[in-house]
Protein backbone atom coordinates (compact mmCIF):
# COMPACT_ATOMS: atom_id res chain seq x y z
CA UNK A 1 0.00 0.00 0.00
CA UNK A 2 1.52 3.06 -1.31
CA UNK A 3 1.47 6.57 1.12
CA UNK A 4 -1.00 7.94 -1.12
CA UNK A 5 -3.34 4.79 -0.32
CA UNK A 6 -2.91 4.95 3.25
CA UNK A 7 -3.46 8.64 3.65
CA UNK A 8 -7.07 8.09 1.03
CA UNK A 9 -8.10 5.38 3.86
CA UNK A 10 -7.00 7.90 6.68
CA UNK A 11 -9.48 10.84 4.96
CA UNK A 12 -12.12 8.17 4.62
CA UNK A 13 -12.26 6.81 7.78
CA UNK A 14 -11.49 10.35 9.86
CA UNK A 15 -14.18 11.55 7.22
CA UNK A 16 -11.78 14.88 5.97
CA UNK A 17 -11.94 16.21 2.67
CA UNK A 18 -9.64 13.65 -0.03
CA UNK A 19 -6.33 14.96 -0.66
CA UNK A 20 -5.98 17.13 2.89
CA UNK A 21 -3.82 14.94 5.48
CA UNK A 22 -0.11 14.70 4.66
CA UNK A 23 1.99 12.08 7.49
CA UNK A 24 3.08 15.67 8.89
CA UNK A 25 0.10 17.10 10.24
CA UNK A 26 -0.22 17.06 14.40
CA UNK A 27 -3.32 14.84 15.22
CA UNK A 28 -4.37 17.05 17.74
CA UNK A 29 -4.51 19.94 15.01
CA UNK A 30 -7.07 18.12 13.35
CA UNK A 31 -10.86 19.06 14.24
CA UNK A 32 -11.98 15.51 14.23
CA UNK A 33 -9.26 14.22 15.63
CA UNK A 34 -12.07 13.01 18.83
CA UNK A 35 -12.73 10.04 20.81
CA UNK A 36 -15.20 8.54 18.02
CA UNK A 37 -11.65 9.08 15.53
CA UNK A 38 -9.96 6.93 17.56
CA UNK A 39 -12.41 4.12 17.46
CA UNK A 40 -12.88 4.28 13.80
CA UNK A 41 -9.02 4.03 13.86
CA UNK A 42 -9.16 1.31 16.15
CA UNK A 43 -11.61 -0.51 13.87
CA UNK A 44 -9.96 -0.21 10.72
CA UNK A 45 -6.92 -1.67 12.06
CA UNK A 46 -8.45 -4.68 13.25
CA UNK A 47 -10.86 -4.52 10.14
CA UNK A 48 -8.10 -4.38 7.34
CA UNK A 49 -4.65 -5.26 8.98
CA UNK A 50 -6.08 -7.59 11.35
CA UNK A 51 -3.95 -5.51 13.95
CA UNK A 52 -5.65 -5.23 17.45
CA UNK A 53 -4.69 -1.58 18.65
CA UNK A 54 -5.28 -0.97 22.48
CA UNK A 55 -6.78 2.88 23.43
CA UNK A 56 -2.52 3.19 24.90
CA UNK A 57 -1.58 2.78 21.60
CA UNK A 58 -4.09 5.55 20.17
CA UNK A 59 -3.00 7.91 22.77
CA UNK A 60 0.69 7.43 21.68
CA UNK A 61 -0.18 8.51 18.25
CA UNK A 62 1.04 12.52 17.64
CA UNK A 63 0.80 12.99 13.82
CA UNK A 64 -0.62 11.23 10.79
CA UNK A 65 3.22 9.44 10.36
CA UNK A 66 2.29 7.98 13.41
CA UNK A 67 -0.40 6.04 12.24
CA UNK A 68 0.79 5.55 8.44
CA UNK A 69 3.89 3.38 9.87
CA UNK A 70 1.42 0.68 11.53
CA UNK A 71 -0.50 0.33 8.77
CA UNK A 72 1.55 -2.72 7.18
Amino acid sequence: MTINEKLDLLEEVLDIKQGTLSEDIELDTLGEWDSMAAISIIAMFDEKYGQTLTTKDVKSFRTVKDITDLME
